[in-house]
């Protein structure tokens, strides 16, 4: 016969195990029922940018796959930190997205003396997307018409200047520099729109922007495309050599890379599903021709493989900011 101090440690115990059963099966319910709401995808550059239009097509396709509107939700500023902060402080629900590059997850560690997230440890990572390569531009009122005229006036114009949106924008026109041994003048933009059209309007001289952001203004003629920073040549601007065919900027080889990430803690079914979406995005031919379009390279990878990529391109952006020269601010 139980005691009335028996059954109430019988009650107990059931209680606490009925309580540790649902705290082990919310993750798995959640992701039964993810989502059940809009998802915010998050990007930190302005409508306009690259990142933001590989975002847009993505959030259009992700929401098709989930049965829920993915919204696009632009917070730019501060290289990106703005946005970062916000998706690190957000509820680890999967219902606040990061599309991001190397800028936020690679080069502001090294770029920053505080930074106020880590991109390791306040993020789960969720899918890579693809690569972003950038060009050398200038105006066409400027000049020149090739790598070695430019690097020729840049030399007899000290002073010259050139704009950036982004990490790597700020790191490519550095690293130009220190190789040709140029003495130009940076001036940092919120993002790169306005960057863009202060080129084109002539109030700065040139600038490194990436292909999903510039290449229109390229293919009208408002701005002028003398290199691109990867090793090889772009099928979408053939006659554009890489910077790293002229002598003074051999070696010469960066590439912005996008990825998707959440708060730190959200659940793993979430994560997977969510991943099982953005791979068969990018992987679907379709798909992939239209990110292609307006120059982003897409791939997919899992979760593992991109927390493995953010490792090694942090050590390899340190690398690159320390050998360009700069200092962290």
């Amino acid at each position: 016969m139980l005691t009335r101090q028996g059954l109430g440690r019988r009650l107990s115990r059931l209680l606490m195990g009925t309580a540790a059963a649902l705290a082990l099966s919310a993750p798995t319910a959640q992701a039964d029922t993810f989502p059940s709401k809009p998802v915010k995808l998050v990007v930190p550059f302005a409508a306009g940018s690259g990142t933001d239009a590989v975002a847009r097509l993505t959030a259009k396709y992700l929401g098709e796959s989930l049965g829920q509107s993915v919204v696009v939700e632009n917070k730019p500023g501060a290289n990106g930190t703005i946005a970062a902060e916000y998706v690190a402080k957000a509820a680890p629900d999967g219902y606040t997205l990061f599309m991001t590059t190397n800028t936020t997850h690679s080069a502001n560690p090294s770029l920053m003396k505080q930074l106020r997230y880590d991109p390791v440890k306040d993020f789960t990572p969720v899918a890579r997307m693809g690569n972003l390569p950038f060009m050398l531009v200038v105006s066409p009122s400027l000049p020149v018409k090739t790598l070695p005229e430019f690097i020729a006036y840049a030399k007899s114009h000290p002073g010259l200047s050139y704009g950036s949106g982004n990490s790597t924008g700020i790191v490519a026109g550095a690293t130009m520099a220190r190789m040709a041994g140029l003495k130009m003048l940076h001036v940092p933009y919120k993002s790169t729109p306005p960057a863009m059209t202060d080129v084109i309007g002539g109030q700065i001289q040139a600038m490194f922007v990436d292909f999903a952001a510039g290449i229109a203004n390229v293919k009208a003629g408002k701005l002028r495309a003398l290199g691109v920073t990867t090793a090889q040549r772009s099928e979408l601007l053939p006659d554009v050599p890489p910077l790293a065919s002229v002598p003074e900027l051999k070696g010469f080889d960066i590439t912005s890379w996008n990825g998707v990430f959440a708060p730190a803690g959200t659940p793993a079914p979430v994560v997977e599903r969510l991943n099982r979406e953005l791979v068969a995005i990018v992987s679907n031919k379709q798909h992939a021709a239209q990110y292609y379009a307006f120059g982003f390279e897409p791939f997919g990878s899992t979760p593992a493989e991109l927390g493995s990529f953010v490792t090694a391109e942090l050590r390899k952006w340190s690398k690159l900011v320390k050998d360009a020269g700069i200092q962290p601010e």
